[in-house]
């Protein structure tokens, strides 16, 4: 009996197949899982939008904060604006309340009211010295135009530019000038 190689069995040949395919899906795995492993593109683009949401939910939680820190500055500057004179409005409430009780006074003698009006000026002074409050008493000084104010020209014989009258003490407020004091200041004679 001659063999018929055509006459193998069928099974022969799915056996050889089997046994090479293990081999060949072996080596086919790791392309497989490679695929299997990276993200579709939808995956992709459903990850891109979560985290565009998350980063739009981060941005607008810092415009909120922006905006509250803003509009609470504008809250500050307002009531600095508003009471900032409340510490100076403190320190005038005792001239105040001199003057009144000066006032006061039945049948005031001319001895009794020069007393009130003085501790009324003390009282002032101290206001005006907590309130970095400076007069400007130029008299004899040498002219400044930023810190005085001329109001004529007199012939003197003093140096010319010097403040020989002072009509209105000046005032400077932690070094700015307040109101110039008003003057008259020399000129040469002719």
């Amino acid at each position: 009996m001659q063999e018929n190689p055509s006459s193998q069995p069928p099974e022969v040949e799915l056996s050889s197949a089997a046994e090479a395919s293990p081999d060949a899906a072996s080596a086919e795995s790791p392309e497989n899982t490679a695929i299997d492993t990276m993200p579709s593109i939808e995956e992709q683009l459903r990850q891109a939008e979560l985290k565009g949401a998350e980063h739009y939910d981060a941005w607008l939680r810092a415009k909120a904060e922006t905006e509250n820190i803003r509009r609470r500055a504008a809250e500050d500057i307002q009531k600095a604006s508003k009471f900032a004179i409340e510490k100076f409005a403190t320190e005038l409430l005792p001239v105040r309340d001199s003057l009144e009780q000066t006032l006061a006074v039945e049948n005031p003698t001319l001895e009794v009211i020069r007393e009130g009006v003085e501790l009324t000026l003390r009282n002032l002074a101290r206001a005006f010295e907590r309130g970095n409050l400076v007069e400007i008493d130029p008299a004899g000084a040498k002219f400044d135009p930023h810190q005085h104010q001329a109001m004529s020209m007199v012939e003197s014989d003093q140096p010319s530019n010097t403040v020989v009258q002072v009509f209105q003490k000046g005032y400077m407020i932690d070094g700015r000038v307040l109101r110039p004091a008003l003057v008259a200041v020399s000129k040469a004679k002719e």
